[in-house]
């Protein structure tokens, strides 16, 4: 079961010029297709003397991976594919990356082209900062007063995250859980006399 995952901490850009043309790579993070194409909007309107604007995405959804990329222009498989093809070799996911390209006047020729892409797209994702991204399941359990210091002891960042305690009639601690280890967690709850509330 997938429950964590790699994104950016925050955008980042690299620019290099291959035989005269210039490229502009700016990775970012994203979470849903809308996020994306409004910053897709507003860079073709900063960069609007751009010969192409090529971009890929891949999105972690309920431990799914999904992707789209788009050649905007450049001949068949040159450009969307290749960058879809740096995101994934940087093993990056809740992440868009958009070429920006002026031409210069030499054709690179589709093997150059494919490379170009690939490369400004790598680069740019080598100059961002990484963050690491889990899944958790809340869960609540009710814990009577003499066993407030066991509750604490509970706590395992970043696989277990307490995150809320309510103190009261019944005191009330809410706990993230990575999915992956939910059902040890709740084997341990059981062990220890714990009550999970719904």
């Amino acid at each position: 079961m997938l429950d964590h995952y790699r994104t950016l901490a925050a955008s980042a850009e690299f620019r290099q010029k291959i035989d005269r043309s210039e490229f502009l790579g700016v990775a970012f993070p994203v979470k849903t297709d809308n996020d994306f194409f409004a910053e897709l909007t507003a860079l073709t309107k900063r960069h609007y003397d751009a010969t192409h604007l090529c971009w890929a995405f891949r999105l972690f959804s309920n431990g799914d991976a999904r992707s789209r990329s788009a050649d905007a222009g450049e001949p068949s498989g040159t450009a969307g594919k290749p960058i879809l093809s740096a995101i994934e070799g940087a093993d990056l996911y809740d992440v868009a990356v958009v070429v920006v390209r002026w031409y210069g006047g030499v054709k690179l020729g589709t093997g150059g082209l494919s490379r170009a892409y690939r490369e400004t797209a790598s680069e740019t994702l080598r100059a961002a900062s990484i963050d690491h991204r889990y899944v958790y399941k809340r869960i609540r359990i009710a814990v009577p007063f003499d066993q407030l210091g066991v509750v604490y002891r509970l706590i395992d960042a970043p696989h277990v995250v307490l995150a809320a305690e309510h103190f009261g009639e019944t005191n009330e601690f809410d706990f993230d859980v990575r999915l992956s280890r939910a059902e040890e967690f709740g084997r341990m709850l059981t062990e220890k006399r714990l009550i999970t509330l719904p």
